[in-house]
């Protein structure tokens, strides 16, 4: 990308054209691995191993009763962390902090912009009524947002169901 523009990644990277591009990158990349997964699939049933998960770890009744966890990765949107805590047997606590929540947070503890806000400065907005250069400049960070909320109460009696997308319901 960097040899078609003309200019060195840290230019391009960071704006709207720059994360989308990336994001092509990144699916193109996504690919060519799980190629290389297929094939080797395709090569151990060949060779009679078609074994392709250790099911036992997925089986409860071995877990411990108390244990805490927690997964960090980093996701094609940002970082993604859960968390849970099992307490006699069953989920007491957990969360998840997806990328779009780090991505759309306010400035941090140490007086930094979050990635939504540090995107907007110096974004030109052609017709003020129609920010549609805000739009774009979100959009290309393709955030992931609830569509809908359900909330329950101790007896699992649902209080109130929230949608926001047609296709939620």
């Amino acid at each position: 990308v960097s040899q078609v523009l003309g200019v060195p990644a840290h230019v391009w990277m960071t704006t709207m054209v720059g994360r989308t591009a990336c994001r092509g990158l990144d699916a193109q990349v996504a690919a060519n691995i799980s190629q290389y997964f297929f094939n080797k699939l395709v090569s151990n049933i060949k060779n009679g191993d078609t074994a392709v998960a250790d099911m036992t770890k997925f089986e409860p009744n071995t877990w411990e009763k108390d244990a805490k966890g927690v997964g960090l990765v980093d996701a094609p949107r940002g970082g993604l962390g859960h968390w849970i805590h099992i307490k006699d047997g069953r989920s007491a606590n957990y969360q998840c902090i997806v990328p779009s929540t780090w991505n759309a947070c306010p400035k941090t503890a140490a007086n930094e912009h979050g990635a939504y806000e540090d995107s907007m400065i110096d974004t030109k907005v052609k017709i003020a009524d129609k920010p549609l250069e805000i739009l774009k400049v979100i959009h290309s960070f393709d955030p992931c947002l609830a569509c809908a909320t359900h909330l329950y109460n101790k007896k699992g009696e649902k209080i109130v169901s929230v949608n926001t997308d047609a296709l939620c319901k």
